[in-house]
């Protein structure tokens, strides 16, 4: 049978025109499928008064005896935000996956592409699935909408909970955007063609998929913009899970004439989910203490979701931890022996010390050791995350720790990328003192490439002195070594060194200038005798190279191939 839209009526040769009378609200074609030009047209409007229709969505013909469902009345508005929402929804449940497993496995390029893979092709399956529901189609659709909810909503916490077992992490992470993407896959077709009695086809097709396409705009916006910085990966999965519930809930009664059975179990279900998640919404902070309990060793003592990283500071009786993603910054109880080796080699043979840039560095340990010299008389901190750079001045442990030195009249902080912010800088600086977290990602690895120390060179003076953190060379010799190479294919002369960091093992820095130096073998006499680590001794001591630290060959780590970031991945992984 086929339906003429509310509104709408239909001649002999099928051309749809305008209804003249806005007192009827429903006319109904009925017609065979195989109908020819001779057979006769049924058609049976409505009254608006018409006591057996009114309020239960069927229209009936007495002359075919046939009576054919109808959704409840709505505006077509409301049906195009049920659309708008299910594609947020789905789009901000790929999003959680990908960033989680940017969290955990590092290397964001590979994890994103992993998971639109995997979501993309689980999108298909689902609407190959959907060829098989024959019937019951709206029961279907407000079941999907449920499980999504649940499945999607759950999603951060049940990865979350996961961190601490890597061996489960990968199965479950694939296995739920698989899940989600089946049952987003599910949903649209099915909407289609409970909307396809209510639209023509063209219409149907057109403004299903915009919308469609408008909600996976909105959810990429807000994503970065508002709800991870907002409410965190837990919070935004569960907030948006309840959203899919809700679509489920209110489709019990806009589909109520074409369910089939009764409405009062999917009605529950549905309560039963909202329920179950706006429990898990109220508790969010419980929720994400477990689960980075079970990653962490020693108590946690504050935690932060910023736009760029998920900050966790823990506490033991040695001291404090800072952790980003689940990587160790330092540890209070040896960071000094890190910073020392980090600032005072450079410092001691810098020609000039007044105009000095740190990038990266946020926690401000590096900017306590440089106050320590009074030549210096202003020190520019580049580091992307104000959230990092405000930690460090307010959470008492922290700013107690690097001496307050972000409040010091002489530091200026800026929060920025650093690449973008030194090619629009035209400052030269005496000294460079480079912090980054380790190459774990493209984002990363495009700051140790030759692009970017081109860049830094343009930058320095003609005797000024760069220190940069090359990682381990020991547990990743490739990837230090890479970075030496690199330093020294974009024009630098290079020393390498090392130092002994307990929480850290050995670790690996590098000393650059644009001439020629001797490696430094007396600190400045301004801090010599005051310092917990360094002594004239030791600093010669840093840059002898022991045999199972010697240089290797290693490709230089460049925009196009992010060779760093692989022997980063390929080096720790293996460790």
């Amino acid at each position: 049978m086929i339906q003429l839209l509310p509104g709408r009526r239909w001649d002999r040769d099928g051309e749809l025109r305008c209804q003249t009378s806005r007192n009827r609200s429903r006319a109904e074609k009925l017609v065979n499928d195989d109908f020819d030009a001779d057979d006769e047209i049924v058609v049976q409007l409505v009254a608006d008064s018409t006591s057996v229709v009114a309020g239960t969505g069927l229209a009936i013909s007495p002359e075919a005896g046939v009576r054919t469902p109808l959704m409840n009345d709505a505006p077509l508005a409301l049906l195009y935000v049920n659309v708008l929402i299910i594609a947020t929804c789905g789009l901000v449940y790929e999003l959680l996956a990908g960033t989680l497993a940017s969290y955990v496995l590092g290397d964001s390029v590979t994890q994103f592409s992993l998971i639109i893979g995997v979501y993309l092709s689980a999108l298909g399956a689902g609407a190959w699935v959907s060829s098989f529901v024959k019937k019951d189609v709206a029961r279907t659709f407000v079941e999907v909408e449920l499980g999504v909810a649940l499945l999607g909503g759950t999603s951060a916490p049940l990865l979350f909970l996961c961190f601490a077992r890597l061996a489960w992490f990968l199965p479950v992470l694939y296995g739920v955007v698989f899940g989600i993407g089946v049952l987003v896959g599910l949903e649209l077709p099915l909407l289609m063609r409970i909307l396809k009695g209510h639209l023509d086809f063209d219409d149907l097709v057109s403004k299903v998929l915009t919308f469609d396409y408008i909600g996976a705009l909105v959810a990429s916006l807000m994503f970065p913009i508002f709800l991870v910085p907002t409410l965190g990966l837990v919070r935004t999965s569960l907030v948006f899970g309840i959203l899919n519930a809700l679509v489920g809930f209110w489709g019990t009664s806009l589909l109520r004439p074409i369910l089939t059975g009764g409405v009062f179990g999917l009605r529950v279900r549905a309560a039963c989910v909202i329920g179950l998640l706006l429990t898990g919404l109220l508790n969010a902070d419980s929720l994400t203490s477990l689960a980075e309990n079970s990653m962490f060793s020693s108590p946690i003592v504050h935690t932060q979701t910023t736009p760029y990283q998920r900050i966790v500071v823990t506490q033991n009786r040695t001291g404090f931890q800072l952790y980003l993603n689940g990587n160790l910054q330092f540890s209070s109880s040896d960071e000094y022996r890190y910073h020392e080796a980090l600032v005072h080699p450079a410092a001691s043979v810098a020609h000039t010390l007044k105009n000095v840039l740190v990038l990266g560095g946020g926690d401000g340990l590096a900017l306590r050791e440089l106050l320590r010299y009074p030549s210096v008389e202003r020190v520019t901190l580049v580091d992307i995350d104000p959230e990092m750079t405000g930690l460090s001045k307010s959470f008492p442990p922290l700013s107690k720790l690097n001496g307050h030195a972000l409040k010091d009249r002489r530091v200026v902080v800026v929060n920025d990328d650093a690449m973008i912010w030194l090619e629009s800088v035209d400052e030269r600086f005496d000294l460079v003192l480079i912090d980054f977290p380790d190459p774990n990602s493209f984002s990363l690895g495009k700051l140790y490439t030759t692009r970017f120390y081109r860049l830094l060179r343009e930058r320095i003076t003609l005797d000024a002195m760069v220190c940069i953190q090359c990682t381990s060379p020991l547990l990743s010799r490739r990837a230090y070594w890479c970075i030496v190479r690199t330093m020294e294919a974009a024009g630098f002369y290079v020393r390498p060194f090392h130092a002994a960091v307990p929480s850290f093992g050995d670790w690996g820095f590098a000393l650059a200038s644009l001439s020629e130096f001797g490696a430094p073998t007396h600190l400045d006499d301004v801090v010599r005798g005051s310092l917990r680590f360094l002594n004239d001794e030791t600093l010669s001591a840093m840059f002898q190279l022991p045999e199972d630290l010697s240089p290797i060959d290693v490709e230089i780590n460049r925009l196009d191939n992010q060779a760093l970031v692989r022997y980063y991945e390929d080096d720790v992984g293996a460790g």
